[in-house]
């Protein structure tokens, strides 16, 4: 007779849930207690209380923009050098946030700052290397620690989505609130 193996437990993050979880097999983390949050923690600022290589998947929806890299604060940094400790090999981000070009960024007082494509970059460590050494922790304290590849796309003003990609991508490139949110993937190398 074969032995019983422990089915290990899959752990799963929604970070800047807020009170709109994205599933009750999240672990919902905000810096405010209120319905849906199951720890509070200021993941700007705070160490997440969960050990290296632990966690198989993050959801972040509309939280990045709360986060800034101004005034010696390095909140934004510090979050993605957090969930790249906390995550296993291999497992996945999904970050959604408001494009840069949207009123959906800049519509919200409580926004910091934008994101931009190009933000994407620094975070691969090769790509630092390379090509910004000084945002690296290797050189600065403050800079990225972590190695992610990344993906992304775009949620788009509905008029644009009946339209070929080529005018899609015209459009992104040229007019204001063609691009509503910025949908991304990070995978950890």
């Amino acid at each position: 007779m074969a032995k019983k193996t422990k089915t290990e437990k899959i752990t799963k993050l929604d970070i800047g849930c807020g009170g709109n979880k994205v599933s009750p097999e999240h672990i919902g983390i905000d810096k405010y207690k209120m319905k849906g949050v199951d720890v509070v923690c200021d993941v700007g600022k705070d160490k997440l209380p969960y050990k290296d290589n632990s966690v198989d998947e993050i959801h972040c929806s509309h939280f990045l923009e709360h986060l800034t890299n101004f005034n010696g604060k390095f909140e934004r940094i510090h979050f993605f050098n957090e969930i790249y400790r906390v995550m296993k090999k291999g497992a996945k981000a999904t970050l959604i946030f408001p494009h840069w070009c949207s009123n959906r960024y800049y519509g919200d007082p409580t926004h910091c700052e934008p994101f931009s494509e190009m933000g994407f970059m620094y975070l691969n460590k090769d790509w630092r290397a390379s090509q910004a050494p000084h945002s690296d922790k290797k050189w600065n304290k403050n800079g990225y620690d972590c190695d992610f590849d990344a993906t992304y796309g775009y949620a788009l003003r509905q008029d644009l989505l009946t339209r070929n990609q080529e005018y899609q991508m015209n459009a992104i490139m040229k007019e204001k609130e063609a691009a509503q949110d910025i949908i991304a993937t990070l995978i950890k190398k």
